[in-house]
């Protein structure tokens, strides 16, 4: 028996980027909404928000300009879902969700039309569009060269200093690493990323970590470090430890868990729950009801504790992950209200050959279609419910990772739903 019964206008379905950016542009709209999901993939998050890097795929073209990217996509791919919106209502979508992070404390830097070339944990580089404010200068000594040192701290895996600055030495001659001892944690035991974040909102432990790199810094005029600096007050973390140290320096982002994905999540959770939304996080959708006006939904953990009753939902599950969709040995089903899902004909063409394929695997661009209103479609190409809208990564026709463009699509569709939302209910 459930515990509760709830009513809102909108529940949006998924706790990650396309959840917590639906949620928000509903907040920010005067929307009585109810959030649910399970937090998995935001910890993946490395901080950075793509926007548009890679296309066509099988070339692998990376753009200098994301705008210029999405023009040639469009004409390309027109079923990708950037091909269902207008590019200012994509630069509003940005615009929007950037500034409502440096409202609530966490700043990005962007050009706003030309992506950034960027530093990634094992020394390699990308381009994106947002970087974070703690990670800006990274993207500056990467572009200028000057003297630089990385600090590799021991016993924290998946980041390796030495790796990062061998990687980037033959174009980067000036860039050298030291491996260091975190303060107050036993250098002969595995530390992780999350413990060392929330220390070092302590003022005592920053100036340990300052008196621990001081003997390191010799020559260097920058100094990055894995990204670590708090969950919460990053800028005055940074701020604290470049008086401490002397010099400007810079995070790079770790292998998860992610300390700039939490910081986003712990962010825009605190911001929705100020702006009214209800957050039934760690729960899942186990049952979902068409009803006369809306829906009426099952919300629990094994049993139902929540009936929640709705005029419309949006549907932010993500895929495999995330389990919005699912699959068996034939076919790649939605898990909730059973949409058909665009995929291969066939299980043997879901993946290539080759793994490293150039092109990517078919199985990367299932998915949901969608009308212009960005609502699922049924087995007529119809939409199935006149209130069932669908953002981020469970849309057909993209391939996120691959293309670059994983955080612009989750908050540019679900702009895109939360808009079509507004307009039908006006």
């Amino acid at each position: 028996m459930a515990d509760s019964e709830l009513h809102s206008d909108l529940v949006v379905i998924g706790a990650g980027m396309t959840g917590l950016a639906a949620a928000l542009f509903a907040a920010n709209n005067g929307v009585s909404t109810i959030r649910v999901g399970i937090a998995s993939e935001i910890i993946f998050a490395s901080g950075f928000i793509d926007l548009m890097g890679v296309h066509p795929i099988s070339e692998g073209k990376i753009w200098e300009n994301p705008w210029d990217a999405i023009d040639a996509l469009k004409r390309d791919i027109p079923d990708h879902p950037f091909g269902r919106m207008q590019k200012e209502s994509i630069r509003c979508a940005m615009d929007q969700f950037l500034a409502s992070l440096d409202e609530a404390g966490v700043s990005y830097r962007r050009h706003p039309d030309r992506n950034t070339r960027v530093i990634l944990p094992v020394g390699t580089v990308k381009t994106t569009y947002a970087v974070p404010e703690s990670m800006w200068n990274g993207a500056v000594a990467l572009a200028e060269k000057p003297s630089c040192l990385i600090i590799g701290i021991r016993g924290l895996r998946g980041f390796s200093a030495r790796q990062i600055a061998q990687t980037l030495k033959p174009a980067w001659p000036a860039v050298r690493h030291a491996q260091i001892s975190f303060p107050g944690f036993d250098r002969s035991t595995e530390v992780y990323t999350e413990p060392m974040a929330r220390s070092l909102m302590l003022s005592e432990t920053r100036r340990r970590l300052a008196d621990t790199v001081g003997p390191h810094v010799g020559n260097a005029r920058m100094i990055g470090f894995p990204a670590i600096f708090g969950i919460q007050g990053t800028a005055e973390i940074v701020s604290d430890l470049e008086n401490k140290i002397g010099l400007p320096i810079f995070e790079i982002p770790t292998m998860p868990p992610s300390i700039p994905g939490l910081r986003i999540k712990e962010t825009l959770d605190a911001e929705l729950e100020k702006k009214g939304v209800r957050s039934l996080l760690q729960k899942r959708v186990l049952n979902v009801r068409p009803e006369k006006r809306g829906f009426s939904l099952e919300i629990g953990g094994t049993a139902v504790e929540h009936i929640v009753r709705t005029k419309a939902v949006i549907l932010g599950s993500g895929r495999f992950i995330g389990r919005g969709l699912t699959a068996d040995r034939k076919r790649i089903r939605e898990a909730l209200f059973d949409l058909p899902v665009h995929q291969p004909g066939a299980r043997k063409a879901w993946h290539r050959r080759r793994f490293l394929d150039n092109r990517g695997h078919l199985i990367n661009v299932a998915g949901l279609e969608i009308d212009h209103r960005f609502r699922p479609l049924d087995r007529h190409g119809r939409p199935a419910f006149d209130t069932l809208f669908a953002a981020g990564s469970i849309l057909a026709h993209q391939d996120w990772m691959r293309m670059k463009c994983g955080s612009g699509l989750a908050i540019a569709t679900a702009y895109a739903a939360v808009q079509s939302y507004l307009e039908q209910s006006a």
